[in-house]
């Protein structure tokens, strides 16, 4: 994992990628302190990150459209097959390196509050535990993107669908408060996710035995609750969007709260795509 970690890095070190996603992140964070903290004299530096999490909009995109993407157009992946490194290496080689092309300009803004704390009262403790949220919240949304640059050969197409994803996530509580509260509407909106996500199970497995059974028990147990307490599906979307949304989620962090479960939400958020990313490249290799 480790050669994997210093070839990816050393890739993005002389791609102009890198340079454009840090200094991206370094131009909004710049001018957000000189807006809230210089212009407007505010001493809470936490609104800096806390104004940010769009950027992800299209930095995530850019940074992880090519990372699997890119190996199977070339055909590099059969490279990569044929390694005697186990395929959850290779993909948490590559993604470490992502990340620490992120933690870099992270690591530059975190120099900014001890700066402004020369000139007043700057609040560090909420300042550092907003820009930990920020670093996860990153994290979690570059996992995602790793997974859909997997299933792809084209960057093009992988951007654009990571874009998707993120702007789908981005407003997810605000779209939900439009659905129906009626727990009829919502039992049957979770019953078409839970078809998407069997959908899923078989694109990444091509087992209609896997999926099908996937799809029964989700829809059993979907059955099941509603039919012994369907008051428990009113309005549960609109619940549901506020905490699957990772974006906010985040907004805990910039109020003044360390939110643990939140963290915890993000590592498990990274884990599961990251295993989803390791089953997408083992498909393809028995493929």
């Amino acid at each position: 994992m480790n050669a994997i970690y210093k070839h990816e890095l050393k890739g993005y070190m002389t791609n102009v990628t890198a340079y454009v996603f840090g200094l991206f992140i370094l131009l909004f964070a710049g001018i957000y302190t000189m807006v809230y903290n210089l212009g407007h004299q505010v001493v809470n530096f936490e609104f800096v990150p806390g104004s940010m999490p769009y950027i992800f909009l299209v930095g995530v995109p850019i940074l992880t459209m090519r990372v699997l993407a890119e190996e199977r157009k070339q055909k590099t992946d059969q490279l990569l097959y044929s390694l005697p490194v186990s395929m959850h290496k290779v993909v948490c080689g590559k993604y470490f390196a992502m990340l620490t092309v992120f933690a870099i300009p992270l690591l530059i803004i975190c120099v900014y509050p001890l700066i402004l704390r020369s000139y007043g009262n700057v609040p560090l403790a909420t300042a550092y535990s907003t820009m930990l949220g920020f670093f996860f919240l990153g994290a979690a949304l570059i996992a995602i993107g790793m997974f859909i640059s997997s299933l792809t050969e084209s960057q093009p197409v992988a951007a654009g669908l990571c874009f998707i994803v993120m702007l789908v996530n981005y407003y997810l509580a605000s779209m939900l408060k439009f659905v129906s509260t009626t727990a009829r509407t919502n039992m049957m909106v979770i019953t078409v996710i839970a078809a998407g996500i069997a959908f899923l199970v078989y694109l990444m497995t091509q087992s209609s035995t896997a999926a099908l059974a996937c799809a029964v028990v989700m829809e059993a147990v979907i059955c099941f609750t509603y039919l012994k307490n369907s008051a428990s599906y009113e309005g549960l979307l609109s619940k549901l969007g506020g905490h699957l949304s990772l974006f906010d989620r985040f907004e805990n962090f910039y109020q003044g709260s360390f939110d643990l479960t939140t963290l915890v939400f993000y590592l498990s958020v990274i884990a599961v795509f990251l295993f989803l990313s390791v089953q997408s490249m083992e498909k393809r290799r028995w493929s």
